[in-house]
């Protein structure tokens, strides 16, 4: 099996603001394997993080030292793979599982034993921005149909109190998951809960700091409104120690290491009780399909990266109107654009 890859820039439509920092464009690594003797080809992409520490040397790095050491075989990955950075192999394993799904004729989905649900509701984001500004995406948003927004928001309780207000005048059909990344108290949290009472907040997605165990099961312990924890859940060792911390976990591909690992992690989550929600990065539909295929297991999907982009090079999810229509095609039935050369 060969692999290759190729980078290139992806273009937010706007500047995307969350409590850690601002983006406007990253870069982004398609990954292909292929047969030397067929003409299967799988893919898979890996994006540039400031907060994963991953730029493109990084990738590029990893990358060749995964084809000089197995030469791209993917009976050799096992051994490789615990070297690189979890988002270099997600897009490793990305690529193998389609390039496997393709070989059976099936969809990636398939190939896991899942279904792929031909329609799939996602929540669209908003990034930081005044009450005005964030009211103004909520309006054309819900325009559109979307029915779930996550809203970004930060440190600052009382603006946050405005933004979710904001919003919700703007899309009064719409439910929020409401996201500061990891930038409340626990005393914090439980003020704009009470701020905001009677508005559509169906969850908290990490609102404390990883390490505020003690904060997080106080605020577990005095609302009904699930808690989601995303930084705080990498592998599945992490699990066991959310029990009785968080009702849900967000699975990203970049954090566990790829498609099969998600879905192991999502199964051991379904099974002590506890909801999944599958996040992404910004990125383009390539980035976002393989989690596409695991949308059975979740409540949630948090899988609108592509639509943050001024230009997507690839097609075949949709998501405009906040519902993703997956192709019932073998592999990730994601296709490049005409006219791109991906």
């Amino acid at each position: 099996m060969k692999l290759t890859w190729k980078t290139h820039t992806l273009e937010l439509t706007r500047p995307f603001r969350i409590s850690r920092g601002v983006m406007s464009a990253r870069e982004a690594v398609t990954v292909t394997v292929t047969d030397t003797d067929s003409d299967v080809v799988g893919r898979g992409e890996v994006v540039t993080s400031v907060y994963a520490e991953l730029d493109r040397d990084r990738i590029e790095a990893q990358l060749r030292m995964v084809r000089d050491r197995c030469a791209g075989v993917d009976a050799g990955l096992e051994s490789v793979l615990p070297d690189v950075h979890p988002a270099v192999a997600a897009a490793l394993w990305s690529a193998i599982a389609e390039h496997r799904a393709r070989t059976a004729e099936m969809s990636v989905a398939a190939h896991l034993g899942l279904p792929l649900p031909t329609e799939i509701p996602i929540s669209r984001t908003l990034g930081i921005g005044s009450p005005h500004e964030m009211a103004a995406v909520a309006t054309g948003l819900a325009e559109s149909g979307v029915g779930l927004l996550k809203v970004k928001t930060d440190a600052d309780t009382a603006e946050s109190v405005r933004r979710l207000a904001a919003v919700t005048e703007a899309a009064p059909g719409a439910d929020l998951i409401v996201d500061p990344n990891e930038s409340w108290t626990a005393a914090a949290a439980l003020r704009v809960l009470e701020e905001t009472r009677g508005l559509p907040v169906v969850a908290l997605e990490q609102p404390l700091p990883t390490c505020d165990r003690d904060g997080a099961r106080e605020l577990r312990s005095r609302t009904d409104i699930p808690v989601i924890a995303d930084e705080a859940i990498h592998t599945l060792a992490d699990l066991d120690a959310l029990v009785g911390l968080a009702d849900a976990v967000n699975i990203k591909l970049s954090k566990c290491g790829g498609v099969y690992h998600a879905h192991e992690i999502a199964t051991a989550a379904r099974e002590r009780g506890m909801d999944v929600m599958l996040g992404c990065l910004v990125s383009s539909s390539l980035g976002i399909a393989p989690a596409v295929h695991l949308a059975s297991l979740a409540r949630w999907c948090d899988l609108d990266g592509h639509l943050l982009l001024a230009w997507d090079p690839w097609t075949g999810l949709g998501g405009e109107d906040g519902v993703l229509r997956p192709r019932d095609a073998i592999g990730l039935g994601v296709h490049p654009r005409a006219g791109d050369d991906r």
